[in-house]
């Protein structure tokens, strides 16, 4: 059971999370994969804004996939973002206060082990090395240009169960400055796109062009203003633990007002999320990682290519119910979905009863098996 408390002070430091995330997953992914998505390989001309939309979707797609979820032992969770091909995370401080090693996990649910290789008891910046992470390309990182009064963004979270959160607005200010015991935020961005839980430690992230602007890391208790300590500013920092790992990790005394968040997510939330996740990653034509999230027993009876030509001539798939059961680590999803589907030159809506089989494989919460069905 997840149980919110509101925070009584006015600026706090974003922990884990959920509410926020399981509605974008629930309402505004259907909302998004309209029958313009990027699951059909031709462009209508007659609507200008398409390839816009297209490259925002996809800028939010291709940057969960680098956004991990950071979680401690006692618990607490936070966000951090794929820094470098050393698989270096950074996150923030706070997240990782007095912790040597962290639980990792990616947005497809692979998880990992990473090792604290830098924290700062002043400014709210940490690094986190991931072996596993080691030669993923990570996500590109604005080096030179400092953000702008107006400039769009994105604020991503935690990318797995229900901190899945993604929140749009705009650099409302610059130069803040504010103190949260024992951190010195100076200089940093303010930002409308309200930061739930789940987004500290998160990227801030350039709307048109995809890199990395900031770190998200603390909000108004009023949910609409949020602050993000520009990445230009802790590159230096970030970059000499990267290149000497500290070998003495200081000992940050940092003691939360409130938590945001209390509970685990199930293994039934992590299936919920992985079959909306599936279908987000079709309607964004993104099929690799679709197929990644099969087991080895269904991809070992089906390649690549027969599964993306089972799906090339689906425009939008709707979820519209789901529904999950669990036994141990495994878990049963029955959704319903409608689809929107190509046919030469015409098209056509179907609706359909699925059923999904998923466990664990290699620490991977894989779809095992599936079956669908037609309904009238």
């Amino acid at each position: 059971m997840k149980q919110w408390i509101i925070s009584i002070v006015s600026t706090l430091l974003i922990f884990g999370g959920g509410f926020y995330a399981f509605l974008f997953l629930k309402e505004d992914i259907p909302k998004q994969l309209t029958a313009s998505s990027n699951l059909v390989t031709e462009k209508d001309a007659t609507i200008p804004n398409q390839q816009e939309t297209k490259d925002f979707k996809e800028i939010i797609h291709q940057t969960q996939k680098l956004v991990v979820k950071i979680e401690l032992e006692d618990g607490s969770l936070g966000s951090g973002f794929l820094y470098n091909d050393k698989g270096d995370i950074v996150t923030n401080a706070h997240v990782v206060t007095n912790a040597k090693e962290v639980k990792v996990k990616s947005t497809d649910s692979k998880e990992f082990t990473g090792k604290v290789i830098g924290i700062s008891n002043d400014t709210d910046i940490a690094i986190v090395r991931v072996p596993g992470l080691e030669k993923v390309e990570p996500l590109k990182i604005s080096r030179s240009r400092k953000a702008e009064i107006g400039d769009e963004v994105l604020a991503l979270g935690s990318p797995l169960g229900f901190q899945n959160t993604v929140t749009t607005g705009i650099i409302s200010g610059l130069d803040r400055d504010l103190n949260i015991d024992p951190f010195d935020y100076d200089d940093v961005y303010q930002i409308s796109a309200p930061i739930a839980p789940g987004n500290s430690g998160g990227p801030l992230i350039d709307r048109k062009t995809g890199e990395v602007l900031g770190i998200n890391s603390a909000a108004s208790n009023q949910g609409t203003i949020g602050f993000s300590i520009p990445i230009v500013d802790v590159l230096p920092l970030i970059e000499a633990w990267s290149e000497t790992p500290m070998t003495t990790l200081p000992n940050v005394t940092y003691k939360a007002e409130e938590s945001l968040y209390e509970g685990t997510d199930s293994v039934g939330d992590y299936a919920e999320y992985v079959i909306y996740y599936f279908y987000e990653s079709l309607n964004l034509g993104d099929y690799v990682t679709a197929y990644s999230l099969l087991g080895s027993s269904w991809q070992s009876t089906t390649s690549y290519e027969h599964f993306r030509k089972g799906y090339i001539n689906t425009t939008a798939v709707f979820v519209e119910d789901i529904t999950v059961t669990t036994e141990g680590d495994s878990a049963n999803v029955i959704a319903l979905i409608s689809a929107e589907e190509r046919n030469k030159d015409s098209s056509k809506s179907a609706n359909y009863k699925v059923t999904y089989e998923l466990s664990y494989e290699n620490d991977q919460l894989k779809i095992i098996s599936g079956k669908g069905e037609t309904l009238e």
